[in-house]
């Protein structure tokens, strides 16, 4: 799998654009990215995206684990298919939403209460390697010198 690479265009100062590079394609930065928290965003369908010119949608791991469930999401050939969105999917990993829930954290992983039901939830390394994991590289702030450099590549 390739690894994930930010193609910088352009700056001025601190600021800069250009392209985020992943296995589906590429995206320009800074990019809108509509919030679809369980993968959709609510009251669109794809064309609707596709017209606002958005490339990115933000699905939240913390939602979709909790509902649909992972392996709903699975079973639905994913969350592409599942959402029937063919552009970029960012995930983030919940876990501020599972912070402010008021965890029980030890050295094996966190426990807290689903804002659903409240069922206890138990969240350890092991049990949410379920959702499929793409190895990309880390990624560490550039350099002043890669930042003021447009053209090249943040790896």
């Amino acid at each position: 799998m390739n690894p994930l690479v930010v193609d910088v265009d352009a700056t001025d100062g601190a600021a800069r654009t250009g392209r985020v590079v992943t296995p589906r394609g590429w995206y320009r930065v800074p990019a809108f990215m509509p919030v679809g928290t369980r993968g959709a965003v609510k009251g669109l369908d794809s064309a609707d995206l596709e017209a606002l010119g958005a490339e990115v949608v933000l699905a939240n791991s913390y939602h979709l684990m909790l509902r649909p469930g992972a392996e709903t999401v699975a079973a639905l050939g994913g969350l592409h298919r599942f959402t029937g969105w063919t552009g970029h999917t960012l995930t983030d990993s919940g876990g501020f939403q599972v912070h402010s829930m008021r965890p029980v954290v030890d050295d094996d992983g966190v426990t807290f209460a689903s804002i659903y039901d409240g069922v206890s939830v138990r969240l350890t390394p092991e049990s949410v390697s379920v959702w499929p994991v793409h190895p990309v590289n880390r990624w560490r702030p550039p350099s002043a010198a890669t930042v003021s450099a447009p053209g090249r590549s943040i790896r």
